[in-house]
């Protein structure tokens, strides 16, 4: 099954999560919790874990996240989570993956299994996809 949707980050907040020692990069690495709300076939709200290493003034850089999902997918209600990244050098998105992590599921999305991605449009709009199955 697929579904599809459309999400907006509704807060995002950067975390004091500093190694220590330090060890200092070409681009700054940070950590940040989200919040994201999706609507379409996608529909509900996600809380997110969400890691960088990123330069803000070239737009190049690697993200990874982990977000725990809860509301419907086509209809079918619970949470999930699922894990995330991708890598741009500011004009495109490579090494994209997206995976639903095993045993996750809950409620009507009990046993859910599967794949997915995220692609931002040129006007802004972040979409999001799940290729899923349901035991």
């Amino acid at each position: 099954m697929r579904a599809d949707g459309t999400f907006a980050v509704k807060s995002f907040t950067p975390a004091e999560l500093v190694p220590d020692p330090a060890v200092p990069t070409g681009v700054p690495v940070g950590v940040a919790t989200m919040e994201k709300h999706f609507e379409g076939g996608v529909a509900g709200r996600s809380a997110t874990l969400f890691t960088a290493a990123y330069d803000q003034a070239a737009g190049v850089g690697t993200y990874v996240a982990m977000e725990s999902f809860e509301g419907a997918l086509n209809g079918r209600a619970g949470a999930f989570a699922f894990a995330h990244s991708a890598t741009t050098t500011g004009a495109d998105r490579t090494a994209e993956f997206l995976v639903i992590v095993p045993s996750s599921g809950t409620g009507e999305l009990a046993g859910i299994s599967g794949t997915g991605g995220i692609t931002v449009d040129a006007d802004g709009t972040h979409r999001v996809w799940f290729d899923y199955a349901v035991d």
